[in-house]
C-alpha cells in the first residue's frame, strides 16, 4: 500500500495504543522504530541554507542587462537565442553562451515563443430557429464505403430542419464544390421556396466560392458550424447516423450506381414512411407538406374511440404527440456553456 496512506493511519493509531500499553508496545504493534518515534517528537532544527557562491565565469549584472538589451532589439526580438548567438558570432561579437541567453530570458519571463503569434477571434455560436418548413436548410457530405478498402463514395444530403424532410440529395464519386453548388441550386428551384438560411459545417465544399456566391445571389444567409464542433450541425449528423444504422445498410457498395439506388430508396422511406420522434412521430413529408395536423386529428379520434370503449385501460385520456412549433440549432435558452471543440456527434437518432 502507498506510504502516504499507511503513515497517517499508523500515526492515528499510535497515540491511543501508547496511552494504554506504553511506547515500546505501541512501536512493536505498529511497526514503528522507537528511534523514529522519539526523533519525530523532537525534530532537529533545519540548518539555514547557505548562499551559493557565484561561479567565477558568471556574467556581471551589467553584462546580463546588456545581453538582455541585445536580445530585445527590434531586429532580434522575434528570434530564438540560437539565431541571435550565431548572428552575433558571425559579426565577430561573443557575449555569452547560447544556454546563458536562455537562462537570462527565463529570469525575465521571456522564455516562451518570441515570435509574433497569430490570434483568431472566437467563432460565433450559430443560433438558428425555424418555425415552418423551407426556412432553414442544413446540409453535409458523408462518405459511403466503396467496393474496395480505401475507396469511398460521397453522399450529399440537404435537410429541412423544421420538418426533417430531405429536400435534396445525391451520391457522387468525389466531394466537389461545383456539384454541391448544382445540387443546392436544383434543390431550391424544385422546392419552390428560397430558404432564409443554409447551414453547413466548414468543409471545403461548404465554404467554397461557388456555393457562397450562389447563396449570395439568391439572398440566402450563410451559416457555418464552429471548427471541430459537430454538435453545431446536429440534424445532418444525426440523419447520417440514422442512415448508417439502417438494417439493410451495406457493408460496402458494389458501385456508384448501387450507392445511388440504395440512397434513393432509403431517402424515399425516410421521407414518407419513417415516423420521426422529433416531429411528433409524423413522417417528414407529412410535416413538410402540411398534412400532419389532419393526421394528428385522426390519431386523436382513434384514441378517443378506444378510451370510450375501454376507459378502464387508461389512467387518463391519451393525446397524440404534439408537433413542435420550433426547431433550433443551439437554442440559447438551453445552452449553458460552449461545447468542447473536440465534441463528438450526438448519439440521438432522428
Amino acid at each position: 500500500m502507498n506510504d502516504s496512506v499507511v503513515a497517517p493511519a499508523i500515526g492515528a493509531a499510535f497515540g491511543p495504543i501508547a496511552e494504554q500499553l506504553g511506547t515500546t508496545a505501541a512501536c512493536r504493534l505498529t511497526g514503528r522504530s522507537r528511534a523514529t518515534h522519539y526523533r519525530r517528537l523532537n525534530p532537529p532544527p533545519r540548518p539555514e541554507a547557505k548562499p551559493q557562491p557565484s561561479p567565477p565565469a558568471a556574467l556581471t549584472p551589467q553584462e546580463r542587462a546588456s545581453v538582455m538589451e541585445l536580445m530585445n532589439r527590434p531586429e532580434y526580438a522575434d528570434l530564438a537565442p540560437a539565431q541571435i548567438w550565431a548572428r552575433e558570432l558571425d559579426a565577430g561579437r561573443y557575449h555569452c553562451s547560447e544556454r546563458t541567453m536562455y537562462r537570462i530570458l527565463k529570469e525575465a519571463g521571456q522564455s516562451g515563443d518570441r515570435r509574433r503569434q497569430a490570434t483568431h477571434p472566437a467563432k460565433t455560436v450559430p443560433e438558428l430557429v425555424a418555425t415552418a418548413p423551407s426556412q432553414v436548410f442544413s446540409w453535409d457530405i458523408t462518405r459511403l464505403p466503396g467496393p474496395a478498402k480505401g475507396t469511398w463514395f460521397h453522399g450529399y444530403v440537404l435537410i429541412d430542419i423544421f420538418s426533417r424532410y430531405i429536400v435534396g440529395h445525391t451520391v457522387e464519386a468525389a466531394a466537389s464544390a461545383q456539384r454541391a453548388e448544382e445540387l443546392i441550386r436544383e434543390t431550391i428551384e424544385r422546392n419552390g421556396l428560397v430558404p432564409e438560411t443554409v447551414h453547413a459545417d466548414r468543409g471545403t465544399s461548404m465554404t467554397s466560392k461557388q456555393v457562397s456566391q450562389l447563396l449570395i445571389d439568391l439572398g440566402v444567409t450563410r451559416s457555418h458550424s464552429r471548427p471541430k464542433t459537430s454538435n453545431d450541425n446536429p440534424y445532418s449528423e444525426a440523419h447520417f447516423k440514422t442512415t448508417k444504422y439502417a438494417p439493410d445498410y451495406p457493408q460496402r457498395f458494389d458501385s456508384l450506381s448501387h450507392a445511388r439506388e440504395w440512397m434513393d430508396a432509403f431517402i424515399a422511406y425516410y421521407n414518407h414512411e419513417h415516423r420521426h420522434s422529433g416531429i411528433g412521430l409524423h413522417t417528414p413529408a407529412s410535416v413538410h407538406f402540411g398534412t400532419a395536423d389532419a393526421v394528428r386529428d385522426l390519431r386523436a379520434a382513434a384514441l378517443t374511440e378506444a378510451f370510450e370503449r375501454h376507459p378502464e385501460r387508461f389512467a387518463r385520456r391519451t393525446q397524440p404527440p404534439k408537433i413542435p412549433t420550433q426547431a433550433w440549432i443551439n437554442d440559447p435558452s438551453k445552452r449553458t456553456e460552449t461545447p468542447p471543440q473536440n465534441s463528438q456527434p450526438s448519439n440521438r437518432l432522428i
